[in-house]
């Protein structure tokens, strides 16, 4: 028995949000992600909210429907305001379905599924009945109070459609204890009490706090496991209460005469949760050289909370046995370094198998966590395009679907290589993707050197227009993909984050091997009637070699006029710069720093033949060709940085289709 569908309609930031879960191998862990505000965090309150507090306020609609709210009259359909939470259960023949009957009211035996909906409607004719006393000043009245006006209903459906005025005859109403006895929530806050070395000593102990709160779920459900313990409190007694005796001795003597009684005694009376939550404590270290547990990193700390919760969570759901059990966990990653994020994602699987019918949901900002997770758990937070709502996208379903879509049976092919190559390399580097509100694509070593220097001197040199944020500024991921940036394309369009990518022109001539086949080799982009680079010709659509139209999309590509690919993506390769087109990064640069080079020629690595400087200085290519040594490339680059970086009075100037790159991703 599990959730395979849960719809949200107006809370907050999802005015209509589905979280599709239905593969059946794959639903007892699900990794929230997305960018800050994309609605996470209201999803797991919103669980809270109908599963514990009861209590919605105003501030908790969408700001689409606030307006309405705020003009309800007698004509308002009140259900169409309505915050609701519907979840689609499935459940087989292996399932205990004691509690599930009521909820069941399909008797087709092919059936198994069953539609429960929790729904907080605005009490219409007593709000209006309380807003006629009101005098003026309504609205505020309507913030401040709206949420004494609040009900929440249980509901068991078969259609969204029975929601609707006309149709909720349909519904049948469910009592609260209904649910309770079939659903268990368990919530690990954000939030959590963790604190350092310089906290109140009152607030040091959260741990050991914890333990003991372990310890009493334990009490309660197993006191086989407790033996050893309750022993040695029963032996500690009897010994107290013999010291009670001969140390008390004067005074009880002197009290039963005083108060004529004929007996009384002091006995021990020690309870094992007393001495755990008075006289217990958490300690790390060993052989004499134990320190306090506040002394420990948060980082530690963090994950020691972390785990001693999810114990007393387990301990609950085992004890409850109830057929659904929802555990959220927000934020793993808060004060813990990226090692421990790791083991904590590789881990946490192993430690909640076991427990029956449970379904976790891990709400992340950490591309660590997101790159040691199984992607196919991802369910990305989006907002949507059209409207204020945040979509929950089956990040690998989807996208593996869009690869794959294509109707030529080499493209796909290639397509499907492509979604391998994205998986793999997604899992490896770059998962930080997902967080990231721009993103820059580059192609090789010598860009991955210098491209944050030229961002650096894109904001001194005030580059960007006016009112444009500072790209140093900004959220921006860059990553080295080499020639691989075509295999991203799908991935870019589902995320909907700005991306430039950063490559060369590669411009290559049809040749004739000594074989008698055609064979393309590198040459000037004067010359140059081909290239060589697979993400200009993804991304521009390129026609195939031999055919008619490749020669006047050879030429627009050279000349710039191509149509970007999307509003979200652009293509930056080597444009005319005073009158010469490089077709590499290296050429671009040495074109537009020839000057700066020739003054510090001799500190300058990656280079050979400097003694025929003076025959390649006015010919880029010449230079390239000649100069650049093919294996010092990252030598080169990196005794440019370093000059710039040593040096205050010297400055590179980065090629102009870099700076119009940068100008473009800074908007």
């Amino acid at each position: 028995m599990y959730i395979s569908n849960i719809r949200v309609q107006n809370f907050r930031l999802l005015k209509d949000t589905t979280l599709d879960l239905e593969d059946e191998l794959n639903n007892e862990l699900s990794l929230l992600i997305g960018k800050n505000n994309s609605g996470k965090t209201s999803f797991i309150v919103l669980f809270e909210k109908f599963l514990r507090s009861k209590k919605f306020y105003y501030d908790d609609f969408p700001l689409s429907l606030r307006e309405n709210i705020l003009k309800i009259s007698q004509e308002t359909d009140e259900y169409s305001l309505a915050i609701r939470l519907s979840l689609t259960i499935k459940y087989g023949e292996e399932d205990n379905l004691q509690n599930l009957s009521d909820f069941i009211v399909d008797l087709d035996p092919n059936c198994n599924t069953v539609r429960i909906s929790f729904e907080a409607t605005i009490n219409k004719s007593k709000l209006l009945k309380d807003l006629d006393t009101v005098t003026g000043r309504k609205n505020e009245f309507i913030k401040k109070n709206l949420s004494e006006y609040i009900q929440v209903s249980y509901y068991i459906f078969n259609e969204y459609s029975d929601f609707e005025s006309n149709h909720r005859s349909n519904l049948i109403k469910k009592d609260a204890s209904d649910v309770n006895n079939l659903i268990n929530l368990k919530i690990i806050q954000a939030n959590r009490n963790v604190t350092s070395s310089d906290a109140k000593p009152q607030d040091r102990k959260i741990l050991s706090h914890l333990t003991t709160q372990f310890y009493n779920s334990k009490v309660k459900v197993s006191h086989d496991e407790l033996e050893g313990i309750n022993s040695s409190i029963i032996n500690a007694d009897e010994q107290l209460s013999d010291n009670y005796k001969t140390f008390f001795k004067p005074f009880l003597e002197n009290a039963k005469s005083f108060l004529g009684l004929t007996e009384l005694n002091v006995v021990s009376d020690l309870q094992s949760k007393e001495v755990m939550g008075s006289h217990s404590k958490i300690t790390y270290g060993n052989n004499g050289y134990e320190l306090p547990e506040h002394q420990n990193g948060l980082g530690y700390m963090n994950i020691l909370y972390l785990l001693l919760n999810i114990e007393i969570e387990k301990a609950d759901f085992e004890k409850t046995e109830r057929d659904i059990n929802l555990l959220f966990i927000e934020e793993p990653e808060a004060h813990t370094h990226p090692q421990l994020q790791y083991v904590f994602i590789d881990q946490i699987t192993n430690t909640l198998k076991g427990i029956k019918g449970l379904q976790t949901f891990i709400s992340t900002h950490s591309a660590h966590i997101v790159q040691k997770c199984n992607f196919k758990d991802i369910r990305y937070f989006r907002s949507a395009k059209d409207e204020a709502n945040t979509e929950i996208r089956n990040f690998y379903k989807e996208l593996q679907a869009k690869y794959a879509d294509e109707k030529n049976a080499e493209i796909d092919k290639v397509e499907k290589k492509n979604f391998k190559f994205l998986n793999q390399y997604l899992t490896i580097e770059s998962s930080e993707l997902f967080f990231a509100e721009k993103i820059i694509f580059i192609e090789g070593t010598s860009e991955k050197m210098l491209l944050p220097y030229f961002i650096s001197q894109f904001d001194t040199d005030g580059l960007g227009d006016s009112g444009d944020i500072a790209l140093t500024s900004q959220n921006i991921s860059i990553l080295e993909v080499g020639a691989n940036a075509k295999a991203f394309r799908h991935f870019l369009d589902f995320l909907e984050i700005k991306t430039l990518i950063i490559t060369d022109l590669d411009t290559t001539e049809e040749r004739e091997s000594e074989a008698g086949r055609k064979i393309y080799k590198a040459c000037s982009a004067k010359t140059g009637t081909h290239t060589s680079n697979a993400t200009l010709r993804h991304y521009y659509k390129s026609p195939e070699f031999n055919t008619e139209s490749f020669p006047d999309w050879m030429k627009k590509l050279k000349a710039h006029t191509h149509d970007e690919p999307s509003a979200l993506i652009k293509v930056a390769y080597q444009d005319v710069e005073s009158g010469y087109q490089g077709r590499s990064f290296e050429e671009a640069f040495v074109s537009a720093n020839m000057e700066i080079i020739a003054r510090n020629l001799n500190d300058i690595d990656g280079l050979k033949n400097k003694n025929k400087f003076d025959e390649c200085k006015s010919d880029p290519d010449k230079f390239v060709e000649i100069m650049l040594d093919s294996k010092g490339k990252s030598g080169f680059a990196s005794s440019i940085l370093y000059l710039a970086l040593s040096n205050d009075h010297l400055k590179w100037n980065p090629p102009s289709y870099i700076k119009e790159g940068l100008k473009w991703i800074a908007k």
